[in-house]
């Protein structure tokens, strides 16, 4: 793997699901390669009372009943539909969930307004349609329609970003559980095998973008992965995601207790203003989600080690927080500027600590970009 920029969940953790699907006597659902209590084991984690002979790490932090009831879903002949605000996790779970089930969770679909029908069907391969006319080996199949042939989990990601075309072509292969080919005489009709089922990701911020049908909606489980608001949670899923930074790129670097903590108050008090903010034009443009802090964290340690001293500093932080979440000039800027005077400055002046020396990389880096 190490010669993957990223690798899916069931190559990553394949030694891990192989130890799983070996100890696993419970009942599974069609050709599932896990049960369902496997699955749970596997996105959250193994605990004492689980018995198990082995450490299974958390992947994915957030509540049990989430994870259970979207499994449940998938075991149904429903659609399961992950909705909620950017960086929530939803994209991640989809993955942990079709890697546990199917060992295969790259049969993606990725919605926007140039996604097409072909995108979730199939298309042809024009060289071989005109030498041998169509045919099933001429037919290029989609994500989708692979996963309904091996009786395996598709994933769809931004469902309302596509035109309400594409999301009306769902309808038929949720509902039916094939695929019509009309352009060939015999064996033009694609069945799906028992286990196939589709997770769609949708983004809670894109309402009114593309809604979805009230037929469509039908076809799917409803799950709302909430925003994480618990500090201690979000501090494990930046301490998760940055540590999985520092193996890919080999970089042996600590990231302190206390400025972790500066950066989960930073953004506390960023989404306070933000939701307090009279309008938009007061509104950083940013989400400020749990994943646009990891890349703030992110865009930190790489410089440290690249054209720092190789140690995280609060002076980084500071300046990448204000680069990384400055979006809009002037506007971003002077909302970030507020903050560094009326938050950061008497913060330093009360607690000391790394707060003067974040305040001064803020400072740097608004200087540069104004």
């Amino acid at each position: 793997m190490s010669d993957l920029l990223r690798a899916p969940a069931e190559l990553k953790y394949a030694e891990e699901l192989d130890w799983l699907e070996a100890a696993d006597d419970n009942p599974k659902p069609f050709s599932w390669r896990l049960s369902p209590k496997m699955i749970r084991l596997f996105v959250l984690g193994a605990e004492r009372s689980d018995g198990l002979d082995r450490e299974i790490a958390q992947k994915w932090f957030g509540d049990r009943s989430i994870v259970e009831r979207a499994i449940v879903t998938l075991a149904s002949d429903r659609g399961l539909l992950l909705i909620g605000d950017p960086g929530t996790g939803k994209s991640w779970l989809a993955e942990l969930l079709a890697a546990a089930i199917s060992r295969n969770s790259t049969q993606v679909v990725q919605g926007t307004a140039g996604t097409t029908e072909d995108h979730i069907k199939y298309s042809w391969n024009v060289s071989m349609v005109i030498a041998k006319g169509q045919s099933r080996e001429s037919m290029i199949p989609s994500p989708i329609m692979n996963a309904m042939e091996t009786g395996t989990i598709g994933r769809f990601e931004e469902l309302t970003r596509s035109t309400s075309d594409v999301q009306d072509a769902l309808i038929s292969i949720l509902s039916e559980k094939y695929v019509s080919v009309p352009e060939l005489d015999d064996d033009n009709i694609v069945f799906a095998k028992p286990g196939f089922s589709i997770i769609a990701t949708a983004n809670s911020r894109d309402r009114g973008v593309n809604d979805l049908s009230s037929a469509l909606k039908r076809r799917f489980n409803f799950v709302r992965i909430p925003v994480v608001t618990n500090k201690k949670s979000e501090a494990e899923i930046v301490r998760f995601r940055t540590e999985e930074l520092l193996r890919r790129h080999q970089i042996e670097l600590d990231v302190p207790p206390n400025l972790l903590d500066v950066l989960l108050r930073s953004f506390a008090d960023l989404r306070a203003a933000s939701a307090a903010a009279g309008s938009d034009d007061e509104k950083l443009e940013s989400a400020l989600s749990t994943a646009e802090q990891i890349g703030v964290l992110e865009d930190a340690i790489l410089h440290s080690n690249f054209f720092g001293e190789r140690e995280l500093t609060a002076r980084s932080l500071g300046s990448s927080l204000v680069g990384s979440l400055s979006r809009r000039a002037p506007e971003d800027l002077a909302i970030m500027n507020k903050y560094l005077h009326g938050v950061v400055e008497p913060r330093g002046k009360d607690e000391g600590g790394l707060w003067p020396e974040f305040l001064a990389g803020g400072r740097d880096t608004i200087a540069t970009l104004s």
